[in-house]
C-alpha cells in the first residue's frame, strides 16, 4: 500500500510541476507574443481556470506527500519526503501570500477596465511564479530521490 501512495504521490506532483512549469516557460511565452489585449485577455481567462483548479491540486499533494511521510516514517528516505513535502508547503504560503492576490485582481481584468499598472502586476506574478516553480521542482526531486531509499 504504501508503494502505491509513493507512486501516486510522485505521480500528481509531477503532474503539478509540469503544468506549472508549463505555465511558465510556454504558456506565458504563447500569450506574450500576442497582441496586447489578446495576452491580457489570455491571462485573465487562464487566471480564471487555473485559479479554481490549483488550490486542489496544490494541497492535494501537500497532504499525499504529508500521508507518505507518517505511512512510511519508519522507511529509509523519509526525511527526504518531509523536506519535499515542507517544500510543498511552501509553495501554498507563497501562493497564498504572493501569487493570489495578484491572480484575483488580473483575473477578472478586460482592456476595458483593467488598470494602467496591469503589465508591471503581470511581471511581478511571473517573476514569483518562477520562484514557486523553482521549489516545486526541489519538492518533486526530493520526493523522486525518496523512492530510491
Amino acid at each position: 500500500m504504501l508503494n502505491a501512495l509513493e507512486v501516486f504521490t510522485v505521480v500528481v506532483v509531477g503532474l503539478l510541476v509540469g503544468v506549472e512549469f508549463s505555465v511558465a516557460f510556454v504558456v506565458n511565452r504563447i500569450l506574450g507574443a500576442l497582441p496586447e489585449d489578446g495576452y491580457q485577455l489570455g491571462r485573465a481567462h487562464g487566471g480564471r481556470m487555473l485559479g479554481a483548479l490549483m488550490p486542489f491540486w496544490y494541497i492535494g499533494s501537500l497532504v499525499l506527500a504529508a500521508g507518505w511521510a507518517v505511512a512510511g516514517r519508519h522507511h529509509p528516505g523519509t526525511g527526504l519526503v518531509v523536506a519535499g513535502a515542507a517544500l510543498l508547503a511552501l509553495s501554498v504560503v507563497m501562493s497564498i501570500l504572493l501569487l493570489v492576490p495578484i491572480n484575483n485582481r488580473s483575473k477578472h481584468w478586460t482592456p476595458e477596465n483593467r488598470p494602467a499598472d496591469w503589465r508591471e502586476q503581470s511581471d511581478r506574478w511571473d517573476r514569483y511564479h518562477y520562484a514557486r516553480v523553482a521549489v516545486l521542482i526541489a519538492g518533486l526531486t526530493l520526493l523522486v530521490t525518496a523512492l530510491t531509499r
